[in-house]
């Protein structure tokens, strides 16, 4: 940053994502979801740093040179469905021929009849008009622009698919239709899922764990069923999010997420959660997939 200040917006991310499985990358915005995805893909800004490992088979990502994610990893060993997916889409161009662009490059597919043929089934997929494949990304709704970039990242059937809030502008029937069609790629058994959202509700529908982040920290790591149902979250910050849904208590957390430039030195949470001592002066180990001081215990769960 000017000055030579440095921001740390994602901090020991320790988690994996199986073949056949979903993890659900949930929390506020500004805590470093999108920032995590685009490291996976070599698509952070020039003066961004990255240390550790982040491994797709024997691949390490981070190690990875432009022309390796260039030609290997993007669309092919992992498919994107980017945040703000209008700025992705070229804007001179339609989305039919997006389409035929990608599956050419990706399936090997030739001939126009063939390349109709297979435009016309990805946008199917994606639950994306016919009537519309012949517009500009300056033509499209919020909704028609995100259902055309899940339509792009699906054809590849890449190993390891990252869904960046792929229901952002959608209604919830479409909600549902784009969730039930990403778990399809999952349910072969051969696919991974990482997707980041701020719909609770769909994470519910379609995950397998739920990671959730604070701060640039993952601070708990659980399975879904019991994330969502019995016995619920066990740190604080993620009872909160639940607890503010419309369907449970309607009950927001208090105050804002910290600025990362100026975290404190312990628990980035305790001063929004009425659970905080003197302990939480320090930094949170991880254990048991939780990164809290004084996390829920059964009893807390029951009350």
């Amino acid at each position: 940053m000017p000055g030579g200040r440095r921001i740390a917006a994602v901090t020991d991310a320790h988690f994996d994502v199986a073949a056949g499985e979903c993890l659900a990358l949930i929390g506020e915005s500004g805590c470093g979801k999108s920032v995590l995805a685009s490291a996976l893909l070599g698509l952070l800004p020039a003066n961004a740093r990255t240390a550790g490992e982040a491994r797709l088979g024997d691949l390490d990502l981070l190690a990875a040179d432009e022309r390796t994610l260039a030609r290997t990893v993007r669309g092919r060993l992992i498919g994107l469905v980017p945040q703000s997916p209008a700025a992705h889409l070229t804007p001179v161009r339609t989305v039919r021929s997006h389409l035929r662009e990608t599956v050419a490059a990706l399936t090997g597919t030739r001939g126009r009849t063939a390349l109709r043929a297979a435009a016309e089934a990805a946008a199917a997929r994606a639950a994306f008009p016919a009537d519309h494949l012949d517009r500009h990304p300056h033509q499209l709704s919020g909704g028609l622009a995100q259902r055309a970039a899940t339509a792009l990242a699906l054809v590849g059937d890449a190993p390891l698919l990252l869904a960046d809030e792929p229901t952002t502008g959608l209604d919830r029937d479409l909600v549902d239709h784009t969730v039930d069609e990403l778990r399809r790629h999952v349910d072969t058994g051969r696919r991974s899922l990482l997707m980041i959202t701020h719909d609770l509700a769909a994470a519910e529908r379609i995950a397998d764990r739920v990671a959730v982040m604070y701060a640039g920290r993952i601070v708990e790591l659980t399975d879904a069923e019991a994330f969502f149902g019995t016995p619920g979250p066990r740190h604080p910050y993620s009872r909160g999010l639940l607890e503010a849904l419309p369907d449970r208590a309607f009950t927001p957390i208090p105050g804002m997420p910290p600025e990362l430039g100026s975290l404190p030195e312990g628990c980035a949470f305790a001063p929004r959660c009425d659970r905080a001592t003197d302990a939480c002066a320090a930094l949170p180990r991880v254990a048991d997939g939780i990164a809290c001081h004084h996390p829920l215990l059964p009893e807390d769960l029951r009350a």
